[in-house]
This record gives structure tokens, C-alpha cells and sequence, in this order.
């Protein structure tokens, strides 16, 4: 058996005739046992890459292999090698929790008295218990979001595909997402997330593939891309726009890097951040500017966005995929 759960190779998808290519030409290998994300904002390719996984789209060009398995040659033995929740929850409000995830099990031909023994088991490891017969739209959004990711383990898949889970949740209601993933992880699930939220990612993603327009621009684990940026971020915050704009001229050549400006916080990244923290202060001072404060942090996942797409996680144009049906289931640019 490969290490690997997912091997894709020069996937391509191309829409509108060939017009748009929402793919071009992205490679992946996800290890099993891990946690593996795809990290990009809106039409950067990761719905169409996950969508092909599960064999709902057929790639135009490229390879890819799901737990051993062509998604083109054998989609069949594919889906039922894996578990899929995506954006929004797909369940029916009208049945209760129990019977969401019986109705599923059924559907994909399981033994009775297995379905029932497993939805009562993630009813609870997933804290429905208490709601189990209630009907769905009674839940919160959270509680929804719980019991669609259920329903995509009732088979016990070995791999699960979650397509931004959290998308609309609540603070909280992420945390306890966060924290189920982290469990299934545990017992030996592979999960390949997407995501655009970058605190999700340096969370529970042990290995990171950032997409941004059809390709791959940068790969590795979360330190490894914060380290490739630098290794301090001196963030600057002036009294107001004017000054902010005054004082980005005067600081800009402390960094190799364009400065990132959000109204009045301006962003460095430097290799040596108390010198350079102290270079900035002469400069300003000099400049008869004050400045409402002045840190240094280590770089974060929003700065190595930022740095490689020059766009926030926000940004993009949503790349659409025409009558493809959809599946089961938050800064400034550079200056």
C-alpha cells in the first residue's frame, strides 16, 4: 500500500470551452494520517481539486490516484473510499439526527443494525446525542455542520474531504470543529481540508499547499512557509492615514520585502527585528511623526498570503462550474 491517500499529478480542469482553467496543472501527494490543506480565497481552484477527488468532476488532463484508485477508471471503488462534507450542510431538516445519518447508511447499502449502532455512535462522539431525535431544523448552524460531517463517516471512510467545514460558523462553534477533526486524525482518519482561514490552517494542517488562481505558489509545512518569509514582522501603527502614508516612504527600504499597509498598520518583514525596530524609530522620529505603537511578532500565515498573492484570502473571482451539482456533504494588498 502507498503512503500516500491522494496522489494527483498535472491535474488540469478547464471551463467555457477551455477558456478558463480553474486547475493548471496542480501535483499533490497527501500522507496518510495527517491532516493535508489546501489554503487559497475564492476561485483559486480548491473546490474543483476536491471535487475531482471525489470523482464529481473528471479532470481535463492529469492523473489522479484515491486511496490507490483512478478517480477516472474506478470512480465507484473511490466514493466508497471516501467521506465528503462540504460548504454548507446538506441534511434533511425535516428527518431528526438519527434519522440523517440511518437514511445515509442505507443509501450506501450498510447493514442495518451496523448503521444503527454507528449513527447512535456519532451522534455522540459528535455531542448530538441529546438531539439525536430531534429534526434537523431545530439544530444551530454548528450542530448541523456536526451532524453533516457525521454523515460523511458513517461508512468509516478512511480518507474525508472537507471543503471549508467552518464556513459561517461561530467562533466557537469552529473551536468544536476544530477539535472533532483533530480526534478523527487521531484514530487514524486522513482529512485533506480546504480552507481560507488562515488560523485553521496553521492549526491542524500538518502539511499546507497555498493555491491562488489555478496553481500552486507555494508548499510545505506552516513553519516552513512562515520561515521562507522572514523571520520577524515589525508592524507598524501611526496615528493616522496621512502619517501612515508619510511614514511608509521613510521605512519601506528597512525590509527586502514591499510593506503590507492596512489603513493605519503598516507591515515589515525583516531578519533582524530589534535593530531594524530601531532603525524605524530614527527614521520617524526624525520625521516629527509619532506613532501610536510598534511590535515585533513572528510571521503568521496572513503575511505569507499576503507576500505571495499580494491579495487578501478574501479576494479572487469565483471560478464557476457551470451545472456541475455542488457536493454532498478573513487585509490589504501590498503597496
Amino acid at each position: 500500500m502507498s503512503d500516500y491517500a491522494v496522489e494527483a499529478l498535472d491535474i488540469v480542469r478547464t471551463f467555457k470551452d477551455g477558456e478558463v482553467r480553474a486547475l493548471d496543472g496542480v501535483t499533490l501527494q497527501v500522507t496518510r494520517g495527517e491532516v493535508f490543506g489546501l489554503l487559497g480565497p475564492n476561485g483559486s481552484g480548491k473546490t474543483t481539486m476536491v471535487r475531482i477527488l471525489s470523482t464529481i468532476l473528471a479532470p481535463t488532463s492529469g492523473t489522479a490516484l484515491v486511496n490507490g484508485i483512478d478517480v477516472v477508471k474506478n470512480p465507484n471503488a473511490v466514493r466508497k473510499s471516501i467521506g465528503l462534507a462540504g460548504q454548507n450542510a446538506t441534511v434533511d431538516e425535516n428527518l431528526t439526527g438519527f434519522e440523517n445519518l440511518r437514511m445515509i447508511g442505507l443509501l450506501n447499502h450498510l447493514d442495518k443494525a451496523f448503521v444503527v449502532r454507528r449513527a447512535h455512535e456519532l451522534l455522540e462522539q459528535f455531542g448530538l446525542g441529546d438531539a439525536a431525535n430531534r429534526t434537523a431544523k431545530t439544530y444551530s448552524g454548528g450542530m448541523r455542520r456536526r451532524l453533516d460531517l457525521g454523515a460523511a463517516l458513517v461508512a468509516n471512510p478512511p480518507l474525508l474531504f472537507l471543503d471549508e467545514p467552518t464556513t459561517g460558523l461561530d467562533p466557537q462553534s469552529r473551536q468544536d470543529l476544530w477539535a472533532i477533526i483533530e480526534g478523527l486524525v487521531e484514530s487514524g482518519v486522513t482529512v485533506l481540508l480546504t480552507t481560507q482561514y488562515l488560523e485553521e490552517a496553521d492549526r491542524l494542517c500538518k502539511q499546507l499547499v497555498v493555491l491562488d488562481h489555478g496553481k500552486i505558489i507555494a508548499e510545505g509545512t506552516s513553519q516552513e512557509l512562515k520561515t521562507s518569509l522572514g523571520s520577524t514582522v515589525l508592524s507598524v501603527t501611526f496615528a493616522n492615514t496621512d502619517d501612515a502614508r508619510r511614514g511608509v516612504e521613510l521605512i519601506r527600504e528597512i525590509s527586502a520585502k514591499p510593506p503590507n499597509v492596512e489603513g493605519t498598520v503598516v507591515d515589515l518583514t525583516v531578519d533582524h527585528g530589534p535593530a531594524h525596530a530601531a532603525d524605524a524609530l530614527r527614521r520617524l522620529d526624525a520625521a516629527g511623526i509619532t506613532l501610536v505603537g510598534l511590535t515585533l511578532r513572528e510571521p503568521s500565515l496572513d503575511d505569507v498570503f499576503l507576500n505571495l498573492t499580494g491579495h487578501k484570502t478574501e479576494d479572487g473571482t469565483a471560478v464557476t462550474d457551470g451545472d456541475v451539482p455542488a457536493p454532498r456533504r478573513g487585509r490589504k494588498a501590498r503597496t
